[in-house]
């Protein structure tokens, strides 16, 4: 499909916009039209106190619009650029939703963090001016406007406990047992990864060492720590205590510390690893059946099966954690509207005390798209989103953080579930960027926040376990960025 932009650069903004109607569709964005069947045309002819926008679909038939905005419309606090922006996305939408006859539920809102924009809108104009916002010039429908709402407020008081010296710490471990479907992150199967290991935890503990001294030597606080990848249970029970102790001896994990390890892939774990887990300190683990049925599961790539889940939360229970989370994800390869619900009911009966709900992300290096294999649908995506949102509701489950990733089916979201009391500060500190992050490991991005101005800046981590460990000194000259930061401040 052509995407031909005339006379503006709103490329990006649109061609999400294109991507939430034809998600499987390879999309060129040109100034002049190129030659094919089907195309968007977009134009912006700009006057002295406004512009003329208009847009034209070449389908199987043709749909065109037409208008003119002046810039006394435009908010306040708006732009001229970000409101003919916006205005040039809402015709272009409106089209859209006519030549497919399907109305994303977020409308035009592209953004990562919905719940951030509403928590903005409403401090600034109060949240029922906010809603309408969302409502009338981002198309947002009832029920999304509540989630981020009903987000926003969750999140309020996590935010209020990142103080000015808070820090997180994050812990990457880039091997899974095998690599699913729709994964694209930078993690290695155990069958062709095994031989690094030794090196990776060697190096990953010398990494952990470096950042406690920072950390102590800026008087940082520690809020929480999380483990996570690919799968930290992965790694041997010798490998992941030696990762764990690493942590407890160089970082000061008070008794208001959160500390999740990922013990995400129930054919990873075994008594053994729990016992390691347990003895660490942390009191939150996650275990992810993504869905209760064998043949989705086949269909993705995992190699375990719904037994085996079971099995794992029953052995996390006998040693004693009270706080577990268990992932599912709406849309998967196959699956249906009812075996989904059977997925969410199966995991209602364990009682966990999160369920994170993540809808399909169709990522380009993933096999799902290289491999070209079956897809799940967005429409069917947001009947279980839907679902889950009465279901967990009426559970006694609260939604307290939430994201969207590119390419995700339908531009559809990941909301965090919990019972009260039992919110993951992380993923809430992580989401809303409250202060730094300081991330060890092959692929993990520390988040320099500073706390004057809010200004983050990155420090990336080499992404493969093989780079990791040949250029691990160059890594750690890198880390000394984060002394630099804070002096500057």
């Amino acid at each position: 499909m052509n995407l031909v932009i005339i006379n503006h650069d709103y490329h990006y903004e649109l061609e999400n916009l294109v991507r939430l109607f034809f998600p499987n569709e390879k999309i060129e964005v040109t100034k002049e039209k190129n030659g094919e069947e089907r195309f968007v045309l977009t134009e912006l002819q700009k006057e002295e106190n406004g512009a003329k926008i208009s847009v034209l679909l070449g389908f199987d038939e043709i749909f065109s619009g037409e208008e003119e905005h002046s810039f006394s419309e435009k908010l306040s606090d708006e732009t001229e650029e970000s409101f003919l922006e916006r205005k040039i996305a809402q015709l272009l939408f409106k089209l859209l939703k006519r030549a497919t006859g399907y109305t994303p539920p977020w409308g035009i809102l592209t953004g990562v963090r919905p719940a951030k924009l509403m928590t903005k809108l409403s401090s600034s104009w109060g949240e029922e001016r906010a809603k309408e916002y969302f409502s009338k010039e981002l198309y947002v429908s009832d029920e999304k406007i509540s989630l981020a709402s009903s987000v926003a407020k969750k999140e309020q008081p996590i935010i209020e406990k990142s103080k000015k010296n808070s820090f997180s710490l994050y812990v990457s471990i880039p091997f899974c047992p095998t690599r699913c479907s729709y994964c694209s992150f930078v993690s290695h199967s155990n069958e062709s990864a095994k031989k690094l290991m030794p090196d990776y935890v060697k190096l990953l503990c010398k990494e952990i060492e470096e950042t406690g001294k920072i950390a102590k030597s800026l008087s940082l606080n520690l809020e929480s720590v999380y483990i996570g990848g690919g799968t930290p249970t992965a790694l041997t029970a010798d490998f992941l205590k030696d990762v764990t102790d690493a942590i407890g001896k160089n970082f000061n994990i008070g008794e208001n510390c959160e500390y999740t390890i990922e013990a995400g892939r129930p054919d990873s774990v075994t008594d053994e690893k729990f016992e390691v887990i347990k003895k660490s300190g942390a009191k939150r683990i996650s275990i992810n059946p993504q869905t209760f049925s064998d043949s989705v599961l086949e269909a993705i790539g995992r190699k375990h099966t719904c037994a085996m889940t079971e099995k794992a939360m029953l052995m996390a229970r006998e040693h004693g954690f009270k706080n577990i989370n268990m992932d599912l994800i709406a849309g998967l390869p196959t699956d249906t509207f009812e075996s989904f619900q059977t997925t969410l009911s199966k995991t209602l009966s364990f009682e966990p005390e999160n369920i994170t709900v993540h809808t399909l992300a169709l990522k380009r290096s993933s096999t799902l798209v290289t491999e070209e294999k079956e897809k799940g649908s967005a429409a069917e995506a947001q009947r279980m989103l839907s679902f889950a949102f009465e279901t967990l509701t009426k559970n006694g489950y609260e939604p307290y953080y939430m994201y969207r990733q590119s390419k995700c089916l339908g531009n559809l979201e990941n909301v965090g579930w919990a019972k009260k009391g039992y919110e993951c500060r992380y993923n809430v500190y992580m989401m809303e960027e409250c202060h730094t992050v300081l991330a060890c490991g092959a692929g993990a991005v520390t988040k320099l926040r500073s706390p004057v101005s809010g200004v983050i800046e990155r420090i990336f981590n080499f992404k493969y376990p093989y780079e990791y460990i040949s250029r691990f000194d160059e890594l750690l000259e890198r880390k000394k960025r984060i002394l630099e930061f804070y002096e500057e401040l």
